[in-house]
C-alpha cells in the first residue's frame, strides 16, 4: 500500500505541477501588472476594513479563516524539509513561490467572491467547484473538485495535521516524570503510540466543539487565535536571529548562492531547490490549490476585489513571514542537515543522527540559545498552527458538501463529515508519519491540478474586476461591484444584490 501511494504521489508532483504552478504566479502577475506590489498599501487597508453580516463573515475573518488553513505544519516542518532535501536555497524558491503566488491567490479568490451563493442557511459559499460551474458551464469538473476536496480534506489532509501535533507532543513528553522514556507497553501498543492516540483524542474533542458551532464559531476563533499564534512564533524567531546576530548575514549569504548554485557545498542541488522550494511553498500558502478561495467567498464585501487584495496579503504574510521564520530559525543556528541526491554523505551535519527532518529542526534551533524552551514551545506552536488548519479543512469540506448537496439542509450528511474528520483527526495521530505525509500530499497536488487548470481558462472576471475597482478607486468612490458595468456574466449572487 505505501508503495503504491508513493508512486500515486510522483505522478502527481511531476515536475509538470511544479512548471505550472510557477508559471500560472507569473503569468497572473503580468495580466494583474503586478499588482501584489502596486496594491500593497490596498492590502494593508482592506484586511482591517470591512463588516461582517448575518450572511457573511468580515473581510479579517475571512483573512483569518484562510491563514487557519495556510499556517500549518508546512510553516514549520514543510520548510524544514525542503532545506534537509533542497538546500538553503529552498528558502529563495519559497519566497519566489510567494511572490508570484500573492497573485494567483488574487484570482482565485477574486473568482470565489464573484461566483458565491448563499445557501439554504443563508450563509455566503463559494470557491473552485462553485465558479467552475458558474464560469465555465462544466459540472461534472465541477462535481470532480468538490469530491476531491472533501476526500483531501475532510480524510487525507488532517491526519497530517494531527501526526505533527501527536508526534510534537510525544517528543516534548518522553522521558519526563509524567511519560517515562515510552518504550514499555501502554493499553496493549508500544506507549509512544498509546500516548499519541491520547493526544489525538483530546484533539478531536476540541475540534468537534469548534466545528458542532458553525461557520461562525470557527471564523470567531480563528479571528482571535490565529494573529496571537501567529506573531507568537514570528518573535521567537526575531529573538533568536538577535542573539545569533553574528550569523544573520552568513545566512542570507548561503540563501542566495545556494539558490543560484554558486555554493560550493550546495550548488549541485539546485534543481532540488527549486522543487523543493516550490513544492513546500504551495504547501504551505497554498496559492492556486483551491482552499483559500473557500474561505474569500464567506466575506461580506461590496466588491470581489476587495477580498482578492485581502487573500494576496495572506500569500505574503504566510511565506515572507511565517515560512520564513521558520527557516531563520534553523539556518542562523545552523541546526539542520542536507541529505545528498546520490545517497551518499550528507552535503551539511548540522543534526545528530536519529533526528529526522521536521520539527525537531526548529525544536533544536530554539533549545540551542534558549535552553529549556525548544522543544515546548515549537511543541505549542505546532499544535495551535495544526490544530487551526484542521478546522478551516473541515470549513473547506463543508463548503464543498454543500455544492454536492445543490446547497440544500441535509444535516446527516454534515454529521458524517464531521465524524469522518474527527475520526481521521484520531487515525492520523498514532498512525506512520510518512504514510500520512504522502496522503496529504497527494491531497494538496491533485486540488492544486484540478484548480490551477480552471483559474488559467477562468481568469478574466477577475481580471475585470481588478480594472473595475482600480477605476472606481480612482474616481474616489468605495468600489461596488456591478457586474453588468464590469461585463462580467453570470455573477447571479452580484446581479441580485442591490447597488
Amino acid at each position: 500500500m505505501e508503495a503504491i501511494i508513493n508512486a500515486v504521489n510522483g505522478i502527481i508532483w511531476s515536475k509538470a505541477l511544479i512548471v505550472m504552478c510557477l508559471g500560472a504566479g507569473l503569468y497572473f502577475t503580468i495580466r494583474t501588472r503586478v499588482m501584489q506590489v502596486r496594491g500593497f498599501a490596498e492590502m494593508l487597508r482592506l484586511t482591517v476594513s470591512g463588516q461582517k453580516s448575518e450572511a457573511g463573515v468580515s473581510s479579517f475573518q475571512a483573512l483569518a479563516m484562510s491563514m487557519a488553513g495556510r499556517i500549518g505544519i508546512g510553516n514549520i516542518a514543510g520548510v524544514a524539509t525542503a532545506i534537509a532535501f533542497g538546500g538553503p536555497g529552498a528558502v529563495f524558491w519559497m519566497w519566489v513561490m510567494g511572490f508570484l503566488g500573492a497573485s494567483t491567490s488574487y484570482v482565485e479568490s477574486t473568482l470565489a467572491q464573484i461566483y458565491k451563493v448563499k445557501d439554504a442557511e443563508g450563509r455566503y459559499r463559494g470557491g473552485p467547484a462553485y465558479y467552475i460551474e458558474k464560469a465555465m458551464g462544466l459540472k461534472w469538473y465541477a462535481l470532480l473538485f468538490a469530491v476531491a476536496t472533501i476526500a483531501a480534506t475532510g480524510f487525507l489532509m488532517p491526519g497530517v495535521q494531527a501526526n505533527a501535533i501527536a508526534d510534537s507532543a510525544a517528543n516534548v513528553c518522553q522521558g519526563t516524570a509524567l511519560c517515562g522514556p515510552m518504550d514499555g507497553q501502554w493499553l496493549g501498543m508500544p506507549a509512544r503510540d498509546a500516548f499519541k492516540l491520547g493526544i489525538g483524542i483530546t484533539v478531536s474533542i476540541l475540534l468537534a466543539i469548534i466545528i458542532f458551532g458553525g461557520v461562525k464559531r470557527i471564523a470567531n476563533f480563528a479571528e482571535i487565535v490565529v494573529p496571537f499564534m501567529a506573531a507568537g512564533f514570528i518573535l521567537m524567531a526575531v529573538t533568536v536571529m538577535a542573539l545569533n546576530a553574528e550569523q544573520v548575514p552568513e545566512m542570507f549569504r548561503v540563501i542566495f548562492s545556494s539558490a543560484f548554485g554558486t555554493h560550493a557545498a550546495f550548488g549541485a542541488i539546485l534543481g532540488l531547490a527549486v522543487e523543493w522550494g516550490v513544492k513546500r511553498g504551495i504547501y504551505a500558502n497554498e496559492a492556486g490549490q483551491g482552499t483559500g478561495p473557500h474561505a474569500a467567498a464567506a466575506a461580506e464585501v461590496s466588491h470581489p476585489a476587495k477580498q482578492g487584495y485581502v487573500q494576496a496579503f495572506a500569500i505574503y504574510f504566510d511565506t515572507m513571514m511565517v515560512c520564513t521564520s521558520t527557516a531563520f530559525l534553523v539556518l542562523t543556528t545552523g541546526k539542520y542537515n542536507v541529505y545528498s541526491p546520490d545517497k551518499g554523505p550528507h552535503l551539511y551535519t548540522g543534526m545528530p543522527p536519529g533526528i529526522e527532518e521536521g520539527p525537531g529542526y526548529a525544536q533544536a534551533a530554539v533549545e540551542s540559545v534558549l535552553p529549556g524552551w525548544g522543544a515546548g514551545f515549537v511543541a505549542v506552536a505546532l499544535f495551535f498552527f495544526a490544530f487551526t488548519t484542521i478546522m478551516a479543512y473541515y470549513y473547506m469540506a463543508e463548503t464543498n458538501l454543500s455544492y454536492v448537496n445543490g446547497n440544500r439542509r441535509r444535516p446527516l450528511t454534515v454529521l458524517l463529515l464531521r465524524l469522518g474528520i474527527i475520526g481521521m483527526v484520531i487515525f492520523g495521530a498514532f498512525h506512520n508519519a510518512k504514510t500520512a505525509w504522502a496522503l496529504g500530499d497527494i491531497g494538496v497536488g491533485l486540488m492544486a491540478w484540478l484548480n490551477i487548470i480552471a483559474i488559467l481558462i477562468l481568469h478574466k472576471p477577475a481580471m475585470a474586476a481588478l480594472r473595475d475597482y482600480e477605476r472606481q478607486k480612482k474616481l474616489g468612490l468605495d468600489p461596488v461591484f456591478d457586474p453588468d458595468v464590469a461585463g462580467v456574466k453570470n455573477a447571479d449572487f452580484w446581479k441580485k444584490k442591490p447597488h
